[in-house]
């Protein structure tokens, strides 16, 4: 599966965006998908993940309350809705895909396909 993220930009804190990631391919359904972002210097970190059929969703507690991921599986897309964006949600922002296992799992490890990601930058 190739994974296209898109929707990143330049916004002030308190702002909301939303990243897409559009899925090729016909079996996007039976992925789990995830969002991780990654600052400059450090680690690429989980940021959520969605089940197969959107049922089942996690966050990281920096995100809680204030990013939805949801998808549809019609359009084989993903996103990824964020408010309150605040100077420390800067960083690039990736969508990937788990075709291993129904289970939402949170590990960069267990993702298999990776978008190219996007760059968020929230100005203070």
């Amino acid at each position: 599966v190739q994974l296209q993220a898109s929707g990143g930009g330049l916004v002030q804190a308190g702002d909301s965006l939303r990243l897409s990631c559009a899925a090729s391919g016909r079996t996007f359904s039976s992925y789990v998908m995830g969002w991780f972002r990654q600052a400059p210097g450090k680690e690429r970190e989980f940021v959520a993940a969605i089940s197969r059929i959107g049922s089942i969703t996690k966050y990281a507690d920096s995100v809680k309350g204030r990013f939805t991921i949801s998808r549809d599986n019609t359009k084989n897309t993903v996103y990824l809705q964020m408010n309150s964006l605040e100077p420390e949600d800067t960083a690039v922002y990736y969508c990937a895909a788990d075709p291993s296992t129904p289970t939402v799992r949170i590990g960069v490890k267990f993702y298999d396909y990776w978008g190219q990601g996007t760059l968020v930058t929230v100005s203070s």
